[in-house]
C-alpha cells in the first residue's frame, strides 16, 4: 500500500464528503478508492470513516487522524517542490473559488498570462456568490469581497475596490436624479439578500468620513450579484456595486452613477486559503499573480477616479 496515496484519498473523501466524489476528483477508479481506505484502516488498526447509505462521517479516530494527514501531505508537497523542477514550474490541480463578477470580468480575461507562466497548473475555477467551505469542498483558495472574513484562514489583501451608486436611465426619468441624500425621499432601492446568512443590505454612503446607512422602500430583493444588477437595469431602483461590475454599463450609458459626492464605502478584495495550504507552491504563485493583476498600472476596473468624472 502506498500510504501517502492512501492519505490523499482519505483527506479528499473527508473534504468532498464521499467516495465517488473523491475518486472523480483524483481521477481514480472508485473501487481503488475503497480498497485504499480499507488497507489504510487495516494498517492503522482503527476505523477512520463511518459509512451509511446516505453519508460519510469521521469516527473519533478519523477526526484525530485527518488534520495530521493534511499537515503531513502539505509538508511533503513543499519538500518535494524544494528539490524538484516544481519549485520553479509548479504543477497539479489548483481549485479556486471567487464571485462570478470577479471571475468573469477580472480574473478570466487576464488568465492567459497565468497559464502561459505556469503551464503545468490545471485550474478548476468556481464562480458563485456563496461562501464555500474550503476544507469540506476541497478548495485551495478563494477570492472574497468585503470585510467579514473567516479568521481561521490566511488572508492576503489584493486591492480596495471603489463602489458606486447607480440606476437605470428609465428609473431616473421616472423618479428624478437625486443630487443629495436629502433628495432620496421618494426613491426606491433593489435589496441584496445574502444567500448564506439571509442578511439584508440597504444603502450606505460616506459623508464627512462617516458611514451613513439609508434604507429605502423596495419592490425587488435578490440573492445574487448578477440578479441585483439585472434588477437595477430593469428599473427597480438604486443599487451599490463595485465599480468594475458596472464600468462598461456606465461608459455605454446603460446605467448612470448618482450621488458621487457621497460614495459608498470601498470594498476590500482578499485572497483566502487554509493555513495548511500556505506552503503550497501552486497557491502561492496564484495569489502572487493576483496581486500583480490588481496592481497593474492603468487598471481602471478597480478605481472609478481613474476614468470617471
Amino acid at each position: 500500500m502506498d500510504r501517502f496515496n492512501a492519505m490523499r484519498v482519505f483527506t479528499r473523501i473527508v473534504e468532498l464528503g464521499g467516495f465517488a466524489k473523491a475518486a472523480d476528483s483524483l481521477q481514480l477508479p472508485r473501487a481503488s478508492v475503497t480498497i485504499l481506505i480499507k488497507q489504510l484502516e487495516a494498517h492503522l488498526g482503527v476505523q477512520l470513516l463511518q459509512r451509511t447509505t446516505r453519508q460519510i462521517s469521521l469516527t473519533l479516530d478519523g477526526a484525530a487522524y485527518y488534520p495530521r494527514c493534511v499537515r503531513l501531505l502539505a509538508d511533503l508537497e513543499e519538500t518535494e517542490a524544494v528539490f524538484s523542477a516544481a519549485r520553479h514550474n509548479p504543477k497539479g490541480i489548483l481549485r479556486v473559488d471567487m464571485p462570478a463578477g470577479v471571475g468573469r470580468l477580472i480574473v478570466i480575461p487576464a488568465l492567459p498570462q497565468f497559464t502561459a507562466r505556469y503551464p503545468l497548473i490545471e485550474l478548476e475555477i468556481g464562480l458563485n456568490d456563496r461562501p464555500v467551505d474550503l476544507i469540506r469542498e476541497g478548495v485551495d483558495c478563494v477570492l472574497r469581497g468585503g470585510s467579514s472574513l473567516d479568521d481561521s484562514l490566511v488572508a492576503r489583501p489584493l486591492v480596495t475596490l471603489d463602489q458606486v451608486t447607480c440606476a437605470s436611465p428609465d428609473y431616473l426619468q421616472r423618479h428624478g436624479t437625486p443630487l443629495s441624500l436629502a433628495q432620496l425621499s421618494g426613491h426606491r432601492m433593489v435589496e441584496y439578500v445574502s444567500s448564506n446568512s439571509g442578511k439584508r443590505f440597504g444603502l450606505e454612503f460616506v459623508v464627512d468620513g462617516q458611514v451613513q446607512a439609508v434604507d429605502l422602500p423596495k419592490v425587488v430583493s435578490v440573492n445574487s450579484a448578477d440578479g441585483y444588477l439585472a434588477a437595477c437595469e430593469a428599473g427597480y431602483g438604486l443599487v451599490q456595486v463595485p465599480y468594475y461590475h458596472v464600468a462598461r454599463q456606465i461608459k455605454e450609458g446603460g446605467l448612470i452613477e448618482v450621488l458621487r459626492e457621497a460614495p459608498p464605502p470601498c470594498m476590500p478584495l482578499t485572497a483566502l486559503y487554509p493555513p495548511h495550504r500556505q506552503l503550497s507552491r501552486r497557491v502561492r504563485v496564484f495569489v502572487d499573480w493576483m496581486v500583480e493583476v490588481c496592481a497593474q498600472p492603468g487598471n481602471d476596473f478597480f478605481r472609478r477616479s481613474q476614468t470617471a468624472g
